[in-house]
């Protein structure tokens, strides 16, 4: 179904549209993540509203999607671990957020770390789409750790629970994500940027 709904849409745009080989790939590569982003969303979506915890897995996809924003991060070679990979986040975290009670000295400590993780790592590239401009990659880092910093601000002072613990949970989610070490064990090269400069 997947490679039946790209191949007919890069026909209808090679048919109507005069773009060449490259762009052709980015609009193939693009064609790609909107079908496994659609896809991905409606499964998740479907298994909360079973599970009884939609409204929250849309509040934490919706924080988490605002720090991945700028800060990117890691993308699995198969869409398929994808989607189970992003089942167990988007299921399991909400539910943690929802019941766990952190006190405020774990919170400032865990907003801290995340801060500076965010800083250290962002943005995480990868080796489809490195972020080659130097002042993008400034740009993005800065960005990421505004909003990271305004996660850890809201985190103590909105009253609700599960939100509060969203605002510190979707940036703990986010630095797994764009980590040397999970591109490591997932076997993928970091600092993407860095090997395109290279080749140049």
């Amino acid at each position: 179904m997947r490679n039946l709904i790209i191949n007919n849409s890069l026909a209808f745009i090679k048919k109507n549209c005069s773009y060449n080989n490259t762009k052709l790939e980015e609009i193939q590569y693009g064609l790609e993540a909107i079908y496994i982003l659609f896809t991905k969303t409606v499964i998740i979506l479907s298994v909360a509203f079973l599970l009884g915890i939609f409204k929250e897995i849309v509040i934490f996809t919706l924080l988490y999607s605002l720090i991945k924003m700028f800060s990117f991060g890691l993308h699995a070679t198969k869409s398929s671990i994808c989607l189970i990979c992003s089942l167990i986040t988007f299921i399991s975290v909400p539910f943690i957020c929802k019941y766990v009670n952190i006190n405020f000295y774990l919170k400032i400590f865990l907003n801290i770390v995340n801060i500076m993780l965010i800083y250290k790592n962002a943005p995480a590239d990868t080796y489809k789409r490195p972020i080659v401009n130097k002042k993008r990659r400034a740009i993005y880092k800065f960005l990421s750790t505004v909003i990271a910093i305004m996660m850890a601000f809201l985190s103590i002072i909105v009253k609700d629970q599960f939100l509060a613990n969203c605002f510190i949970f979707a940036p703990i989610v986010q630095n797994f994500m764009i980590s040397p070490y999970i591109y490591k064990l997932f076997k993928l090269p970091y600092n993407n940027y860095l090997n395109y400069l290279n080749k140049v």
